[in-house]
């Protein structure tokens, strides 16, 4: 019986890790916001992403992290309360075109349920590329969100400025 506790365990643990990128988002900083004396304390937790499409462009997001028995074991749910940053970090090359409202990132945020969401769109009149982040889940989302916008402009001796309307596809 303890086997298989313990199977159940390590394998709920390993389906309630961040479903990321190939080379998922970079950890730049942690800080307890609740001291637990013998289990993790829960953090808010600063990531960063590069847009995958979009060359030039990085993300930084902050999610509240939960500590505790359940958030050790990947079976807490987390809150819906995440911001976003994103910024325009050298010359804007689009890859390849892309849809209105396409996923540039995306990770669980509970075991089965929840997920957040970066996606991405283009301001068409102001060459501005838009980024929304927001969780949801199966049957119901929240409304809680936070948007970024990228204005594409030149960068450093490059003086022609790709228009991200030219890369939206339809």
């Amino acid at each position: 019986m303890k086997t298989v506790w313990s199977a159940l365990v390590v394998g709920t643990a390993l389906l309630a890790a961040p479903a990321a990128s190939a080379d998922g988002p970079d950890t730049i900083m942690k800080k307890s916001t609740v001291w637990r004396a013998l289990t993790p304390n829960d953090k808010l937790a600063v990531y960063g992403i590069d847009d995958p499409l979009v060359e030039g462009v990085a993300c930084h997001y902050t999610v509240p992290e939960k500590g505790g028995v359940k958030g050790s074991l990947g079976l807490a749910e987390e809150v819906s309360e995440i911001s976003l940053a994103c910024r325009q970090v050298g010359p804007i090359r689009f890859k390849e075109p892309f849809e209105q409202g396409d996923v540039v990132f995306s990770e669980r945020r509970s075991l089965v349920f929840k997920k957040m969401q970066i996606v991405r769109g283009c301001d068409a009149k102001r060459n501005v590329l838009v980024y929304l982040v927001y969780s949801d889940r199966i049957i119901e989302g929240s409304p809680q969100n936070s948007t970024s916008t990228v204005p594409v402009m030149p960068w450093g001796a490059v003086t022609e400025t790709p228009r991200c309307a030219d890369f939206v596809k339809g």
